[in-house]
């Protein structure tokens, strides 16, 4: 007897025959192997639950526990224990292949709970590169929409941002993807932000690139050390070096050159995302889109928030000392605007970004005397400490084995959870040694 029918018509009579022969268990896998060569993924899921029930003597419909209440708290210990497992298995079953299949939001409704985030990821970045790849793919609504559901999963459910991100550059442009960004990417924890903001930061590294190389061919102008000029693609992990084409325009064009290659919100939003980013490459290529910002025309930029005002200057000071360029100037800048805003009373931007660029260059005495210099937070966290960019007051004083500076500050500002965070930190450390 063939237990795998291909025909659904015949299906009834299998399952039948399939009880009378060999049982309810016989019975159950006939249908699921019918289920699963028909592809009936959701009827699949359906099946094993029911199997799960009468596996574990549970009424086959209804409530689980046959009681008025029908609530989980009534099952036994071990009978909560198996259902889940089972369940959760019952979701991969057939949460893996719709997602083969390219039914990506019905296969997260399944794989939300019982895959891990990294795994989902590495399935839809296969995906998605095979519908971009594809000719016609904009014209497709099919296609369409399936990146349209990649893009909700990896960007607006947290799977994998960069991979959401990616995909709306590749199919929205710049202007959604830095709005996309700032929506869903920038509320999540720093260390999740980052691979996004390398994205992004890559792309308009690129694009500034290769309009660039556009304008000096369009002048006639040759460029010294073509090749590590020349602009790579967005998916490329390390960037050609845009310097040569920056020189070879300030040749060409002289200081006032007042051409323009990127669209200047685009521009600095770029580079207000990129101070998430920690990666040398990425910080390079921020750096380098800063030089670039340096030379545009003062009525087309816009001024941004204390202490960058000057958003490519600043930014130039802020991602220059990180790659070892006139450390001492930079540290000195962000100091004095971090002094002055304490004077202002202006917002706490200037201190934390002192305390971040102190951290990131491996200074964690001054660092921690910075962030005490700090002004009081306000009824909610700013978004470095909110996100994670800035280590904690107590991480800070570990880094610097400088316990009693900030034991001293917390008497002195009455915060006694941090001051007894310090205690155990230290004794911790002590015990380590």
């Amino acid at each position: 007897m063939n237990n795998s029918p291909t025909d659904p018509d015949d299906i009834f009579a299998h399952l039948a025959a399939a009880a009378d022969a060999g049982g309810t268990d016989a019975m159950f896998e006939t249908l699921a192997a019918s289920l699963t060569r028909r592809r009936r993924w959701h009827a699949l899921f359906d099946l094993r639950l029911l199997e799960t029930r009468i596996s574990l003597g549970l009424p086959a419909t209804g409530d689980l526990t046959g009681n008025p209440t029908g609530a989980l708290g009534d099952l036994l210990p071990a009978q909560r224990d198996e259902l889940d497992e089972r369940s959760l298995a019952a979701c991969r079953e057939v949460g893996w292949p719709l997602l083969d299949e390219g039914q990506v939001a019905a296969a997260w409704m399944y794989l939300r709970a019982a895959a891990t985030p990294a795994d989902v990821a590495r399935k839809l970045s296969v995906l998605a590169e095979g519908l971009l790849a594809a000719p016609g793919v904009f014209d497709d609504e099919d296609a369409s929409a399936r990146l349209q559901e990649i893009v909700h999963v990896t960007l607006w459910e947290g799977v994998d941002p960069a991979l959401g991100i990616s995909c709306v550059l590749r199919t929205q442009g710049t202007c959604n993807a830095i709005t996309a960004y700032e929506q869903a990417v920038s509320r999540l924890p720093a260390r999740r932000q980052e691979a996004a903001a390398g994205v992004l930061v890559r792309h308009l590294h690129h694009e500034v690139a290769a309009a660039l190389t556009a304008d000096l061919a369009h002048r006639g102008a040759t460029v010294v050390n073509a090749d590590a000029a020349t602009p790579s693609t967005p998916s490329t992990p390390s960037t050609p070096s845009m310097l040569p084409l920056l020189e070879r325009l300030r040749e060409v064009g002289g200081v006032d050159d007042a051409s323009i290659h990127v669209d200047v919100s685009h521009l600095q939003s770029v580079l207000r995302i990129a101070r998430v980013c920690t990666d040398p490459d990425v910080i390079r290529e921020a750096w380098e889109l800063a030089c670039y910002a340096c030379r545009l025309p003062a009525e087309m930029v816009y001024p941004g928030e204390p202490p960058f005002e000057n958003v490519g200057e600043s930014s130039r000071q802020f991602f220059g000392p990180l790659l070892g360029h006139d450390v001492d100037r930079a540290v000195g800048f962000f100091r004095r605007a971090a002094a002055r805003a304490r004077i202002e009373e202006s917002g706490t931007l200037p201190a934390d970004t002192l305390v971040l660029l102190l951290t990131r260059l491996g200074r964690p005495s001054e660092a921690l005397h910075a962030a005490l210099e700090r002004p009081a937070e306000g009824p909610m966290p700013s978004a470095m400490l909110a996100s994670g960019m800035l280590p904690s007051l107590v991480e800070l004083a570990a880094a610097a084995d400088s316990w009693d500076a900030l034991l001293t500050a917390c008497q002195t500002r009455g915060d006694e959870i941090t001051y007894a965070a310090t205690l155990a930190a230290r004794q911790r450390a002590h015990q380590s040694r």
